[in-house]
């Protein structure tokens, strides 16, 4: 579920990304989340954004069978 942010002064998009985040990859999402405010570099204090829901990525470095879905032939055991 989506959340908010309240900025802070000097706050700019990849600084709030790695502050919630970890990464300032994240940028893009904050940023589609809050169209209305993209053009903005800098944040005063105090402006509310919306904070999307991260899609949770996958190590593109392992094979299929290593995946998270439990229910997955490949996560059963076989006896």
């Amino acid at each position: 579920m989506a959340s908010t942010y309240k900025t802070q002064s000097n706050d700019t998009w990849d600084l709030i990304a790695y502050k919630l985040f970890g990464d300032e990859r994240y940028m893009e999402h904050l940023i589609k989340a809050n169209v209305q405010l993209a053009g903005i570099l800098r944040f005063d204090s105090g402006t509310e954004i919306t904070v999307p829901d991260i899609p949770v990525e996958t190590s593109s470095n392992l094979p299929f069978w290593h995946g998270t879905d439990d229910n997955s032939i490949w996560a059963q055991e076989v006896s």
